[in-house]
């Protein structure tokens, strides 16, 4: 059914890259959880009334509460798909990540108002009659609530998307619910039990609903604040970088996430620099272009050049990464030269320091002086430690 749906409603559908592309998807996503959802709020609330039961009912005003989140989902995908002004340069797309925060407090308001409903029901138990057609319509609601979840978890996964993976975790969660909803109305049926079985499926319903609801937050909020990108994408664009022979090396690699197919790429690479200045522009100019075709970005690269023929440099180089990884495994090193002086030479280099490691900058950078200084005892350390960005 999804790949027949956007066969006939998604032109270019494969070009996910494309923000009308993006827009159409989740168009065609929201409207369509739209109509399942009032369907589903109806027949629910129908069987809710003739059974008299609170889960029944909250489940029914749950499906209304998503018909609600699917239009803020079409709207954030229409609003993030407009082009960049004045005013935002950089375009709208983060916006999608808005709309996916706002579903999922959407979901964690229903999980706190079914938690107080439920508890209220222990407190205050009522009697539950259960019918055959409430059992079928729960039944129902299970079949097309878990396709939901199916559909919005493939256009989330096609198109890249946290507002519509949040979307999909309502639906698991509407799926999870109605199954313990159908169990505890089997329960009442049967006669098995005196306890508020209505009530305590709803604790269970309302818990993982919040479960779910904390997650998708969590899953919109990282690209809101600017999360690490994912390790295959960097794998990916070094190695787009490193399989031209101009560049020795790579460092100071930034992603800049501005929404889904909004993305800016900057680095430096490392280049001979006893090579013709403009010949090296040019080549770098081309892995530029060639960043921007592959990934769908914006790249721009800095040009650091070293000195690859200096034996000296070579040798000291090699020691100051080693000794980088003595004092803690994951500290790396770039950038390094040498400037010499008539009493002591200074040894100039960057140390990336990951966010983990336990010493201060400080104390690394004592640690390194003491390890060059050891080495050779006219060499005297400039270091700019720095965070990783990737």
């Amino acid at each position: 059914m999804f790949t027949l749906l956007t066969k006939i409603f998604i032109k270019n559908r494969d070009d996910v890259t494309n923000p009308k592309v993006r827009e159409a998807y989740g168009t065609l996503s929201g409207a369509y959880g739209i109509f399942l959802n009032i369907v589903l709020f109806a027949i629910k609330l129908f069987a809710g009334l003739i059974s008299k039961s609170l889960a029944i009912m909250a489940d029914a005003m749950n499906n209304l509460s998503d018909a609600g989140a699917s239009i803020i989902t079409v709207l954030g995908f229409k609003l993030s798909g407009k082009k960049p002004n004045k005013d935002h340069p950089f375009g709208h797309g983060r916006i999608e990540y808005i709309t996916g925060l706002v579903v999922s407090f959407l979901i964690l308001l229903m999980g706190f108002e079914l938690l107080k409903s439920s508890i209220g029901s222990i407190m205050h138990p009522e009697k539950v009659t259960g019918s055959y057609l409430s059992i079928a319509i729960l039944a129902i609601s299970i079949l097309v609530k878990a396709y939901m979840y199916f559909f919005n978890h493939a256009v989330s996964k096609k198109i890249n998307s946290a507002s519509m993976e949040a979307t999909a975790k309502d639906s698991l969660s509407d799926t999870i619910s109605t199954i313990v909803v159908l169990a505890s109305t089997i329960i009442y049926m049967l006669d098995i039990t005196d306890w508020p079985v209505d009530g305590i499926a709803g604790l269970f319903v309302a818990a993982f609903i919040l479960k779910n609801g904390a997650e998708s937050v969590m899953d919109t909020i990282h690209p809101l604040l600017g999360q690490a990108p994912e390790k295959e994408f960097v794998d990916e664009i070094e190695k787009v970088v490193m399989k031209h022979d101009i560049v020795e090396g790579t460092h100071d690699l930034i992603v800049h996430d501005y929404g889904p197919g909004r993305v800016m790429i900057t680095l430096h690479a490392e280049v001979n620099g006893e090579k013709n200045i403009f010949d090296i522009h040019d080549e770098i100019d081309n892995i530029e272009e060639e960043l921007g075709e592959t990934f769908n970005c914006t790249a721009t690269i800095h040009m650091d050049p070293i000195d690859i023929s200096s034996p000296e440099v070579k040798e000291l180089n090699e020691f100051v990464k080693k000794s980088a990884k003595e004092i803690y495994a994951d500290l790396t090193t770039h950038d390094l030269r040498i400037v010499p002086g008539p009493t002591h030479t200074n040894i100039v280099f960057d140390l990336v320091k990951p966010h983990e490691c336990p010493m201060s900058d400080s104390e690394v950078s004592d640690m390194m002086n003491k390890k060059i200084s050891a080495f050779n005892s006219k060499y005297i350390c400039v270091i700019k430690v720095e965070q990783p960005y990737v």
